[in-house]
């Protein structure tokens, strides 16, 4: 065998080595990747999963004005799902629910989703921002199903500026 055979042989077989061994570090349902979770409150019980929650204030800091609730409710189950109510324990203030269209109750469809937040999805505003949370904290918010009851879970609380520009009161 010649010297510049021999050469791309072990070329070849350093290569293929190296791309097998690489790309095990990513492979399989136990990847180190797949466990990975981003910063937004997330829960799910049942059927019902409830995810990006966070609540927005006014973007100028200390302004007056109302607050939102921003939410992508799914709905897994078979059945529809209405939302009664969004609290904030603790802090006194009242939310007030506005389905996107019309003046009915917020419905999360058997098999779909809803967003609420943003221009022409459903609305949870809060009237009195200043007395529901401050930029920063985490305040506890609670969706009331008609079905699944009450799923509480920790959200954290932005100004509408930014990336929520479009989401907030």
């Amino acid at each position: 065998m010649s010297r510049s055979l021999r050469h791309g042989a072990l070329a070849a077989t350093a290569t293929v080595f190296s791309i097998v061994a690489l790309s095990a570090c990513a492979a399989g349902n136990n990847a180190e990747t797949l466990k990975v979770r981003p910063d937004n409150p997330a829960t799910s019980v049942g059927d019902i999963k409830i995810q990006n929650v966070n609540v927005l204030t006014q973007p100028e800091g200390g302004a007056d004005g109302p607050a939102v609730v921003a939410a992508t409710l799914f709905n897994d189950g078979t059945e529809r799902e209405v939302l009664e109510a969004v609290t904030l324990p603790g802090s006194g203030v009242e939310v007030k629910l506005r389905a996107a269209k019309g003046n009915g109750p917020i419905v999360v469809p058997a098999g779909g989703q809803v967003i609420i937040g943003g221009k022409g999805n459903a609305a949870a505003v809060i009237e009195n921002s200043g007395e529901a949370a401050r930029n920063g904290d985490v305040q506890q918010v609670v969706f009331k199903l008609s079905k699944t009851g009450d799923v509480g879970l920790g959200a954290s609380v932005f100004p509408a500026e930014g990336f929520f520009k479009d989401f907030g009161p």
